[in-house]
C-alpha cells in the first residue's frame, strides 16, 4: 500500500507541449498534508499514517480532537484519512511532519479517488443509459419507462439487483492510471491528465497506481 495524499480539486484547464499539443488537465492542490498519527505493528497491529489536510478553526473543534492534534504539535485539520503503508515507509515519517507533492514524480501513473457529483433521483435512461421506447406504434406516456421488471408467473417478484430508477451519483469513484503531467512543488500543485471525480473544491485522494499499465 502507498500513501494517499489528500488534495483539493481546483478545476480543469489545458497546457501546451513544446510541439503545440493541447493537453486537458485537472489542477489539484496537494496540501501540504500533515502526519497526525503514526501507527505501527508493535502498538496497533498494522502500519499506517493518519494524514490531515486543511486547517480548521479551534473553536469549532471538539476538545478530544484538539488534544489529538496537539499531541502531534500541529493545528487542527479539517480532513483526516488513514493510509495503510509498509513498515519501512512508516519509519520514514514522524507525527507532525509535512507530506508534500514531491512524493510523486512527473510522468508517474496514479489513482485518483473522489466522490462523484450527486444528481439526485434519476430515471433509467439517465442513470443506466437505457434506450428510449419508440414514439410511434401506440406507445403512450411510457417513452422513458424501464419496461418489464419481472414475470408474474415465475419468479413472481422483482429480481434482486435489477437496474431501476433511483439515486444517481454521490458515490466513491476511482479513476485509475492517471498520468501526472506536471508538478509545481512551490505551490503544491499537481496537474493530472484528463478529468477526476467530484466537483470543484471537492476532496480527492491521490495514490500510486495499484495496477499501472
Amino acid at each position: 500500500m502507498a500513501i494517499e495524499l489528500l488534495c483539493r480539486k481546483l478545476g480543469m484547464t489545458r497546457i501546451f507541449t513544446e510541439k503545440g499539443e493541447a493537453i486537458p488537465v485537472t489542477v489539484l492542490e496537494a496540501g501540504p498534508n500533515f502526519v497526525v498519527q503514526k501507527k505501527t505493528e508493535k502498538t496497533d497491529g498494522y502500519s499506517a499514517l493518519q494524514l490531515g489536510f486543511g486547517e480548521k478553526r479551534r473553536k469549532v473543534t471538539s476538545k478530544p480532537m484538539l488534544g489529538h492534534f496537539e499531541k502531534a504539535k500541529i493545528a487542527p485539520q479539517r480532513h483526516l484519512h488513514e493510509s495503510r503503508v509498509g513498515a519501512e515507509d512508516a519509519a520514514a515519517y514522524e507525527a507532525g511532519q509535512e507530506v508534500k507533492v514531491d512524493i510523486f514524480t512527473q510522468g508517474q501513473r496514479v489513482d485518483v479517488v473522489g466522490t462523484s457529483k450527486g444528481r439526485g433521483t434519476a430515471g433509467v435512461v439517465k442513470r443506466h443509459k437505457f434506450q428510449m421506447q419508440k414514439w410511434t406504434h401506440g406507445t403512450h406516456e411510457g417513452f422513458r419507462s424501464p419496461g418489464s421488471i419481472g414475470p408474474g408467473t415465475w419468479p413472481a417478484h422483482v429480481i434482486k439487483g435489477l437496474r431501476m430508477a433511483g439515486r444517481m451519483g454521490n458515490e466513491q469513484v476511482t479513476t485509475r492510471n492517471v498520468e501526472i503531467v506536471r508538478i509545481d512543488a512551490d505551490k503544491n500543485l499537481l496537474l493530472v491528465r484528463g478529468s477526476v471525480p467530484g466537483a470543484n473544491d471537492g476532496l480527492v485522494r491521490v495514490r500510486t497506481a495499484v495496477a499501472p499499465h
